[in-house]
């Protein structure tokens, strides 16, 4: 059985993480962006879900359109690192900009956050998912993968601890107790940083494997193959949005919310068959990117490990983007904010660190059930917490982030695994399309996370502005800390359970590609 002998220098691994630190000072800071929304910008809590969920719609065709240019890009640097230089000046612009109050009345700035929050995603997406998509192509080994995987998290971790500490203590200190103001002037500083470590990732990396070529046709042409069959894979995710959204909308008859859980329900089965309408297709009348889907979808460990992804984005967002009206209102200490982020980062940060040790003696999906499990079990103990009991409820919350620190870096190892196995598998390799199909799915699970947190708090008629209403909705920012993320996190632990790829079969697809592509990598 051959092995990749192919080590990736110490030097490399960290150039590689400082992308994610620099990629988190977009993505943790949206954590705040909930709580920003309705308590500064102005918004509706129905409207700012409603918006979070269109956003993330868009999303979805952006990312995987992003997959499908990146593995078709050409140039001397590679395919994939040119995207992470090339796109983040507009990443550190967008950043500024959307923490951005404008004053232009209710119905502008609704329009503003829209437009801005849109653009962003299309940045984010043109930088994250060749990032992403880059680790697939430094390494062929599966360990030096892990220990990638667990390089660029420590780096996540990182730069979200950075910016999620600081960023109130920012906003408060440039405020001085005006939110608008505060915010203003601390996002360029974070935006300046952003562009600086994502060119030390561009300098320091290295692309070695080159995927076998699947097609002479031109980009143009493949994109718009790949456009006709995106909606097999966003059609489930515009149902789901649309019940959510009608969750939302408490003005709403009852009957109304029935239609739009048969639609949800509908969707998939309209998915189902669709998919099957693809993959009986003979393989000689497809196109490239029908052929790419059809891989896709035949891949049994990558479509578990999609909903895998959607629960543990959902589990490790829900929370923080509930925490800020939870230490505001319930706890009455929204000066702890800056702490119960330090505190929970750190134990992701040690989570990062002791995964890559874990996943060298202990099977991955294994890992990711138990943290599942122990993750769900230490955030639903929170509900039992008083407010005076802060201390505990800080430790209760550091050590479930523990375990839900394990889950992005076992999930974007796995998520390289299935890659390994479609090639395996179809003697093609769509990395970049299956990333980025992997990130959306993720980042899907992070839109709703988002969108539930208004969700619930529009349930209970919250409104920043009316005191009776805060009230009223303080039970709905308990469950959002605490029992909702239980019921996240059995589901989680039940799809990981169905993950059929474990080590022995790796070690066995990892000895046959390399025989295929002739030998070990230099």
């Amino acid at each position: 059985m051959q092995k990749s002998t192919h080590k990736l220098s110490l030097g490399e691994k960290l150039g590689y993480g400082m992308g994610d630190a620099a990629a988190n000072f977009v993505w943790r800071s949206l954590f705040f962006l909930p709580l920003f929304y309705t308590d500064t910008f102005g918004l509706a809590a129905t409207h700012a879900a409603i918006l979070i969920l269109v956003v993330r719609l868009s999303d979805g065709v952006t990312d995987i359109i992003a997959g499908s240019i990146a593995d078709r890009t050409n140039t001397k640097a590679g395919k994939f690192r040119p995207w992470i230089l090339w796109s983040s000046p507009f990443l550190g612009l967008l950043l500024v900009l959307i923490y951005y109050t404008p004053d232009l009345g209710y119905t502008g700035k609704l329009i503003y956050a829209y437009v801005i929050y849109i653009a962003l995603t299309i940045a984010y997406t043109a930088n994250n998912v060749p990032y992403g998509a880059l680790m697939g192509v430094m390494t062929d080994s599966v360990s030096e993968r892990a220990s990638l995987s667990s390089f660029r998290f420590i780096g996540a971790f990182s730069g979200g601890l950075l910016v999620m500490t600081t960023m109130p203590w920012l906003v408060g200190y440039f405020g001085q107790g005006n939110q608008a103001l505060g915010y203003q002037y601390t996002m360029p500083i974070f935006a300046v940083l952003l562009v600086i470590l994502m060119v030390i990732t561009y300098a320091t990396t290295k692309e070695r494997i080159k995927p076998p070529v699947t097609s002479d046709k031109t980009f143009w042409q493949e994109t718009k193959e790949l456009c006709y069959s995106m909606p097999v894979i966003l059609i489930p995710v515009v149902g789901v949005s649309l019940f959510v959204i009608s969750l939302a909308q408490t003005e709403w008859p009852v009957h109304y919310k029935y239609l739009c859980a048969a639609a949800a329900l509908a969707s998939f089965a309209l998915t189902v068959w669709l998919r099957s309408r693809l993959i009986k297709r003979p393989r000689e009348l497809m196109n490239s990117g029908q052929k790419d889907l059809s891989d896709l979808l035949t891949n049994k460990p990558w479509l578990i490990l999609l909903t895998v992804g959607i629960m543990f984005g959902l589990f490790t967002v829900i929370r923080p983007s509930a925490a800020g009206y939870y230490f505001k209102y319930f706890l009455g200490r929204d000066d702890l904010l800056g702490y119960y982020f330090l505190i929970t980062l750190l134990a992701s940060l040690a989570a990062a660190i002791a995964t890559n040790w874990l996943s060298q003696r202990f099977n991955k999906r294994t890992l990711m059930i138990c943290a599942f499990i122990f993750g769900g079990i230490f955030s639903g103990a929170i509900y039992f917490v008083q407010p005076e009991q802060v201390t505990l409820m800080l430790v209760l919350a550091a050590i479930g982030e523990f375990f839900a620190g394990m889950m992005p870096v076992l999930f974007f190892s796995m998520l390289g695994d299935t890659v390994d196995y479609s090639e395996w598998k179809n003697n093609r390799r769509a990395t970049g399309l299956m990333y980025s199909s992997g990130t959306f799915i993720n980042k899907t699970g992070h839109g709703f996370a988002g969108a539930l947190v208004l969700v619930i708090l529009a349930m209970y008629g919250y409104d920043p502005k009316i005191e009776a209403t805060v009230t009223a909705s303080i039970s709905g920012m308990v469950l959002l800390m605490s029992l909702i993320p239980v019921g996240i996190c059995a589901l989680g632990a039940l799809f990981s359970f169905w993950y059929p790829l474990n080590d022995k079969q790796m070690k066995q697809i990892e000895s046959d590609l390399i025989q295929r592509r002739g030998g070990s990598l230099e």
